[in-house]
C-alpha cells in the first residue's frame, strides 16, 4: 500500500482541491492567521503543513485572490517546483493512512483474533479508494481515519474506560477539527462511550475465549486443552477416587461455573472459581469452599450435584443421584447457583445490585456512564479549540472571502455552538454550499440537485466485490453471532450514521465523502471466518485473493476505479464524474502522451482541474471558442467535462473519432 500510494503521489498532478489546500497550509506556516479555506477547521490543513514546511516554498502573503487563485499562484508562479511541493505535502496524509491500516488490524484483531486482523489489514491495504485519496494532499481519508480511531478507542473503554476514553475524545475531535462532515458521528460516539461505561462496570467485553477463532468450550476462564496435567486431570475426572462421590454430610457442594459456560467436553466438572484456568496443580492446593474444616476425604474429586444433597424418607442425606446420569445437571439449580456465587464475587456488582435492588447503585452507574459521555465530547472540544489555537493563538479571524449570513434555526443553533468563531464561519459556508444547485452525474444520467442513493450507488461501483461480499458478511455476523453482538453497535453505527448524513448532502461528486465505509467494512470482514469450518476460511481468503488482484490491475490509476461488475476503470466515466474518476489529476500523464505519440500535432483541450497545462509543456486552445469546422486534429476532454457535455462541445466529440485516454480520465478523440 505504502509503495502504490508514494508511486500515485509521485505521478500524478495537483487535484482540483489540492492546491487550496497546500496554500493554506503554507499561509499557516507564514503568517499564522485563518484567512483561507475556512470552511474546513485547520487541523487536516495542519498535517499537510509539516510535509510543506520540508519543502518550504517561496510563498508571496501579499497575493490577493480567491483560494483557489492563491494555491495556483504558490504552485505555478511563484517559482516554486509543483511537483516537488505536491509530493511533500501529501507525504504525512500518506503515513497517516497507513496507520490508519494498523488501527483496522488492531481493531479487528480484537474482535475476532489475529487472523481475522490480517484479513481486514489486507482488504484496508488494496482498497482502491483509500490508496487513491490516502496518496493525496486532502482531508477525506484523515477525517474517516479519526473517526475509526474513535470508535476502536471507544470499543476498548469497555476494559479501561478511566485510560480509553480521553483518548477516543481526542480522536474525535481530530475528525472534527479536520472537516465537519464528522459532526453526525459526535452524538453517537458519545453514547457507545456511556455503554462501555456500563459496560465496564459489568465486566470487560469481548475475551479472546469469547472471539469466534477460540476452540469450542474456551470461555473466559477455561481450563487450556493442552497442559502438563491434562492427561492426568481427564483420567482422574473418568475415574475419580473411591466408588462413588463423597455426599456424606458436612461435605462442600461443588458450585458450577459463574461464568455460564461449559468450561470442556462435558465429562470434567470444576470448582467454581472465575480467575483463570484450573489444573490439576490447583485443585490440589485450593483451599476448602465450606464454612468448616474439611476431612482428609476432601483430597479425593468431589462430584457435581444438580438440586443439591437427596434426601431419603426418613430425613437423612443420602447420595445425591443425579436425574439425566452422571454427566448431566439440572439447569434451574445451575442458574441459582450461578447467581449465588455472583454474590459473593466482588467483579459481579452489576449481579449484586441486580438482585439487591439498590437504587443508589444505579444512580452511580447512570452517571458513570454519563460522565463517559462528557469525557468524550468535553476532549473532543479542546481538540477543536487547539486545533484554531495553533494556527493563531489570537484566534484572529479575516477571511479572504465573504462568508454567507445563515438565518432561522440553522443560524441560531450555530451561533450557540461553543467553538471559536471561525468554525462557526465554516460552517455558514458549508450550508450555503449546501443550499447551491449543483450538477451531478450517475450511470450516465445528468441532473440538478442530489439524488439520495448517490453514495450507495457509487459506492457499489467503486468498491472491490471481495470486500462488498466480505463486509456485507462481517455486518451480519457480527449481528448473529451472540459472541460478536457486544461490538455490532462500535462496528455499524459510526459509518451508518455518517452514511446517513452524507446521502442527505447537495454534492453528488463522490465516495471521498464516505471513506469510512471501506475503513469499516474491512472491520466487519474480519467477522466472517469461523472456527471449525474451514470452507469458510477458504472463502474468505479468495475473496481478498480477489480483491488484492482487482485493486493490483488498476495501479497506478486508482482514482477512476471500478470493480469487475460494473466493467473497470475504463468505463467507469460512463457511470460517475468528478472524484470518481477525473479530478485534473493526469495533467503529466497527458504532456507525457503527447510528447511520445503527438509530437507537432494540434492540440484542442477542454481541461478541468487546477492544473496549469503551459506549465507542463501542453500548448493546447479551447475548441468552444472557435466555429466547429477549425476544429482539427486531436480533440483532449477531461472526462469530467465530457460527462456534462452539452452543445457544441457535444457535438464535436460525437463528430470525433475516439482515440484513446489517459490514465482511464482523459479522453482523446481525433478530427
Amino acid at each position: 500500500m505504502a509503495a502504490a500510494m508514494v508511486t500515485t503521489a509521485v505521478q500524478q498532478t495537483p487535484t482540483i482541491d489540492e492546491p487550496v489546500y497546500v496554500a493554506t497550509a503554507t499561509d499557516y506556516l507564514h503568517e499564522h492567521r485563518i484567512r483561507y479555506n475556512p470552511e474546513h477547521p485547520p487541523l487536516g490543513k495542519l498535517l499537510i503543513a509539516l510535509g510543506v514546511a520540508v519543502a518550504d516554498p517561496h510563498y508571496d502573503p501579499s497575493y490577493t485572490g480567491t483560494q483557489g487563485d492563491v494555491g495556483r499562484h504558490l504552485l505555478y508562479e511563484s517559482g516554486n517546483d509543483p511537483w516537488r511541493v505536491m509530493l511533500w505535502a501529501r507525504l504525512p496524509v500518506i503515513v497517516l493512512t497507513l496507520l490508519f491500516g494498523l488501527v483496522a488490524f488492531a481493531f479487528a484483531r480484537e474482535l475476532t483474533g489475529t487472523a481475522g486482523g490480517l484479513v481486514a489489514l489486507a482488504l484496508y491495504a488494496f482498497s482502491p479508494d483509500l490508496i487513491a485519496h490516502g496518496s493525496l494532499a486532502t482531508l477525506d481519508v484523515p477525517t474517516a481515519g479519526f473517526v475509526l480511531t474513535s470508535a476502536w478507542l471507544v470499543w476498548r473503554a469497555r476494559r479501561r474506560p478511566g485510560l480509553y476514553l480521553p483518548l477516543a475524545g481526542a480522536a474525535l475531535g481530530a475528525a472534527v477539527a479536520t472537516k465537519m462532515s464528522a459532526l453526525p458521528a459526535v452524538p453517537v460516539l458519545m453514547v457507545l462511550a456511556a455503554v462501555s461505561v456500563l459496560a465496564a462496570r459489568r465486566g470487560p467485553g469481548l475475551q479472546p475465549g469469547d472471539r469466534p477463532d477460540a476452540e469450542p468450550g474456551r470461555g473466559r476462564g477455561a481450563r487450556p486443552r493442552r497442559g502438563p496435567h491434562t492427561d492426568i486431570d481427564r483420567e482422574r475426572d473418568r475415574h475419580p477416587a473411591g466408588a462413588r462421590p463423597d455426599t456424606s454430610p458436612g461435605r462442600d457442594r461443588e458450585a458450577p461455573r459463574t461464568d455460564g459456560r461449559d468450561t470442556g467436553d462435558g465429562r470434567k466438572r470444576q470448582a467454581a472459581h472465575t480467575d483463570g484456568p484450573d489444573t490439576y496443580h490447583d485443585r490440589q492446593q485450593r483451599p476448602p469452599q465450606g464454612d468448616g474444616p474439611e476431612t482428609g476425604d476432601s483430597r479425593k474429586q468431589r462430584a457435581r450435584h444438580t438440586d443439591g444433597p437427596d434426601t431419603r424418607d426418613d430425613g437423612r442425606e443420602g447420595d445425591a443421584l443425579p436425574t439425566g446420569g452422571p454427566h448431566t445437571r439440572t439447569g434451574r439449580a445451575r442458574r441459582v447457583l450461578s447467581a449465588l456465587t455472583a454474590l459473593a464475587d466482588p467483579r459481579r456488582r452489576t449481579a449484586r445490585s441486580a438482585l439487591a435492588g439498590d437504587p443508589g447503585d444505579r444512580r452511580r452507574t447512570a452517571l458513570s456512564a454519563l460522565a463517559g459521555a462528557v469525557v468524550v465530547g468535553l476532549v473532543a472540544l479542546v481538540v477543536v479549540w487547539a486545533a484554531y489555537l495553533a494556527v493563531d493563538p489570537g484566534l484572529r479571524f479575516s477571511p479572504a472571502e465573504p462568508v454567507p449570513a445563515l438565518h432561522g434555526l440553522r443560524g441560531r443553533l450555530v451561533d450557540l455552538l461553543p467553538v471559536p468563531d471561525a468554525y462557526r464561519a465554516g460552517m455558514r459556508v458549508q450550508f450555503g454550499l449546501e443550499d447551491y444547485p449543483w450538477q451531478g452525474y450517475l450511470f450516465g444520467h445528468l441532473y440538478t440537485g442530489s439524488l439520495w442513493y448517490y453514495l450507495p450507488a457509487a459506492l457499489l461501483v467503486k468498491t472491490p466485490l471481495g470486500l462488498l461480499a466480505l463486509g456485507a458478511a462481517g455486518a451480519v455476523a457480527v449481528v448473529a453471532v451472540r459472541r460478536l453482538r457486544p461490538a455490532a453497535p462500535y462496528v455499524l453505527l459510526p459509518p451508518g450514521v455518517l452514511l446517513a448524513a452524507a446521502m442527505t448532502g447537495s454534492r453528488d461528486f463522490g465516495t471521498r465523502y464516505a471513506l469510512f465505509v471501506p475503513m469499516f467494512l474491512a472491520v466487519a470482514a474480519a467477522c466472517v471466518p469461523r472456527p471449525g469450518r474451514r470452507w469458510t476460511a477458504a472463502a474468505v481468503a479468495a475473496l481478498v485473493l480477489f480483491t488484492a488482484v482487482s485493486s493490483l490491475r488498476t495501479f497506478p490509476c486508482y482514482l477512476p476505479y471500478s470493480n469487475e461488475a460494473f466493467g473497470g476503470p475504463a468505463r467507469t466515466h460512463r457511470l460517475l464524474h468528478d472524484s470518481n474518476v477525473d479530478w485534473g489529476q493526469d495533467l503529466g500523464r497527458l504532456a507525457d502522451r503527447l510528447r511520445q505519440r503527438y509530437p507537432g500535432e494540434r492540440v484542442w483541450l477542454v481541461y478541468k482541474g487546477s492544473g496549469v497545462p503551459s506549465y507542463y509543456g501542453i500548448h493546447a486552445a479551447d475548441p468552444r471558442t472557435v466555429p466547429p469546422q477549425r476544429v482539427h486534429g486531436l480533440l483532449v476532454v477531461s472526462d469530467s467535462v465530457l460527462a456534462k457535455a452539452r452543445g457544441r462541445l457535444a457535438e464535436l466529440v460525437g463528430s470525433s473519432r475516439p482515440a484513446g485516454d489517459v490514465g482511464h480520465s482523459i479522453s482523446l478523440f481525433r478530427r
